[in-house]
């Protein structure tokens, strides 16, 4: 056996577990554990300008590829609360993500010692298990748990809290009989399967409910095989987008409040049975549940089980691995299609695809300042379908699920149930190390870019480029919107006159400016025909200097999107699309 401090044998295991991006900020309580990375040299390390940024980062490392498992480092006290907010978006997403503190010594802890603070304590309740580790024999073993609780079941964070002596301590550990624990995942039955597929081929009218736990799981191939063989219709929820391409005629639109088609929200109206699989019926997807559930069959496959029943009670509920899931499913089916015994829904398909080439939002406004609705146009138009879109919450995030396209899994990064604005900036910085040789595109509103403005030093300092689109209507517009029904527009301004940018003509904040000064590029547009142009230059910005460049547009003040409280009661605040060149970017638009 080889004698080692225990954070030598953690960073050990980290590389074992294939887990080498690391995203953080040093201080006195973790510099073990830094000096341990330093020493081995397999662990890249991207220094944050905040803890809280770093979360992000290593959330967004999570979400870039299969497999991947991003970790966010830092010192004691305040680093720890600082992740807090990151802990919270990677949990309430199912993804996996290593949050490591460095804490006071243990004898230490209960003296109120500087910057210690129970982290393990404000940490469980968004995480898979918070620990402070308190002997360094338990370290390995520790680190060893937390990669087959991150990767088993739901995925999830962890957080592991090292007091400074137990980084220190010395240990007998031997890297080479290291193995991981196994993953623990469960799988349908075949007679659980053989039931769901009884009661699909049993409708006139069925869907399939895409979630995120087919992207988690890898299965969006998987999916797309389904469907095809079956030749019934997906819905995919906004965390599923993606697992179908925009562009497969059995994809049949987004469905909910929000971030949903028109089309999509039609076709569920119109279903009588829905199959869920590797989703969690979220209530920005649902709308009231009476509405939702009216006249329809619900069968719901996830890898939790108490997920199953959490919302409203299926009519068959299954708790499975939702890659082992469609796997069984394609199976039987295929038995099914040789016996030729399955239902023909090309019928149902029809009127599916007739409603997404007709019930089309516009797009197409030629207003200065510009319309949202044209940015993701002329977005559509410039950026290809090998495009990753980072964004997490606000109008600018809804409006882009309602109108921008997305063509496979993990092309549509988001932080879907938490929401956490300043989350884009970061979390882009960390797909782009994730996806070091594709197109990244960030979008925000300027209340989310402001947030965590300061990371985008991080991008140039590190090369790591992508493109940011800030669409600025100098408003909490989202916030605004909501208190519609309030009858007011309270403390959601964000306009002032900026003494030293006039040319920002009252909208506050000059993003041109200050994201030069953190060392990337900037442009400002304000006619949307320049769109074009923008975006062809932001590209070529960005591979001369390999840095992140901002699109600043600037947008008219008052902008409502498209959103209600029931699914059949969406407000289109806007016109509709009624000819071709109304949404030019459509997708099978059959509009004269």
């Amino acid at each position: 056996m080889t004698k080692m401090r225990t954070v030598d044998a953690a960073v050990a295991i980290l590389e074992k577990e294939g887990a080498t991006e690391a995203f953080g900020l040093p201080g006195a309580a973790i510099n073990p554990f830094y000096s341990a990375m330093r020493e081995h040299g397999g662990i890249r390390h991207t220094l944050a300008r905040h803890v809280e940024g770093a979360s992000h980062m290593a959330d967004g490392y999570s979400r870039a590829k299969d497999g991947n498992i991003g970790i966010c480092v830092g010192t004691s006290g305040p680093a720890g609360t600082d992740m807090i907010t990151g802990l919270y978006a990677a949990w309430a997403d199912s993804i996996p993500m290593l949050c490591i503190t460095g804490q006071a010594p243990v004898a230490k802890l209960h003296k109120e010692d500087f910057q210690a603070v129970d982290i393990e304590t404000i940490a469980k309740p968004v995480t898979k298990m918070a620990m402070t580790v308190l002997e360094p024999g338990q370290v390995p073993g520790a680190f060893q748990k937390a990669f087959q609780l991150m990767r088993s079941g739901r995925p999830g964070p962890v957080l592991l809290d090292l007091p400074i002596d137990v980084q220190m301590a010395e240990i007998e550990f031997d890297i080479d009989t290291y193995e991981p624990l196994a993953v623990e995942k469960p799988k349908a039955s075949r007679k659980q399967l053989e039931k769901a597929l009884d009661m699909l081929t049993a409708a006139k009218h069925p869907l399939i409910v895409a979630g995120g736990g087919i992207i988690n799981a890898g299965a969006s191939a998987q999916l797309v095989e389904l469907a095809e063989l079956l030749n019934v219709p997906v819905i995919p929820t906004l965390m599923g987008w993606g697992a179908i391409a925009d562009d497969h005629p059995l994809m049949a639109g987004m469905v909910g409040l929000q971030t949903s088609h028109r089309y999509g929200n039609e076709t569920m109206l119109a279903a009588d049975f829905v199959i869920g699989i590797g989703n969690r019926w979220a209530n920005r997807h649902t709308g009231g549940l009476d509405t939702y559930t009216a006249g329809r069959t619900f069968v719901h496959i996830d890898i939790e089980p108490t997920q199953i029943g959490r919302v409203f009670s299926p009519d068959l509920g299954i708790a499975s691995d939702a890659g082992a899931a469609l796997e069984g499913l394609i199976e039987l089916a295929r038995e099914r299609k040789t016996a030729d015994t399955l239902p023909d829904y090309s019928g149902w398909v029809a009127e599916c695809t007739e409603r997404k080439g007709s019930l089309q939002r516009k797009t197409h406004f030629e207003n200065i300042p510009i319309k949202p609705q044209r940015v993701y146009e002329e977005m559509n138009r410039s950026f290809g379908k090998d495009t990753t879109y980072v964004s997490t919450i606000g109008l600018s995030q809804i409006a882009g699920a309602q109108m921008l396209h997305v063509f496979g899994p993990r092309k549509w990064i988001n932080a879907g149930q938490a929401g956490p604005l300043g989350w884009t900036g970061p979390a882009a910085l960390g797909v782009v190390r994730g996806k070091p040789d594709e197109t990244v595109v960030a979008l925000s509103g300027d209340y989310d870019f402001q947030f965590m403005i300061e990371e985008l030093a991080v991008g140039a300092q590190f090369n790591l480029p992508y493109i940011h689109v800030v669409v600025n209507n100098s408003y909490l517009g989202l916030i605004r919107q909501s208190q519609r029904g309030f009858k007011m527009e309270q403390n959601v301004s964000l306009a002032f006159e900026n003494i030293n940018s006039p040319e920002t003509n009252g909208y506050g904040v000059d993003h041109v400016k200050v994201a030069e000064g953190l060392g990337c590029k900037a442009i400002r547009v304000q006619n949307p025909d320049d769109l074009p142009a923008a975006f062809g230059k932001a590209k070529a910005l960005m591979g001369e200097f390999n840095v992140p460049v901002v699109v600043e547009v600037i947008l008219e003040k008052i902008t409502n999107i498209s959103m209600g409280t029931e699914i059949n009661a969406v407000n289109e605040f806007e016109d509709l699309a009624e000819t071709r060149e109304d949404a030019p970017t459509a997708i099978l638009s059959s509009l004269a």
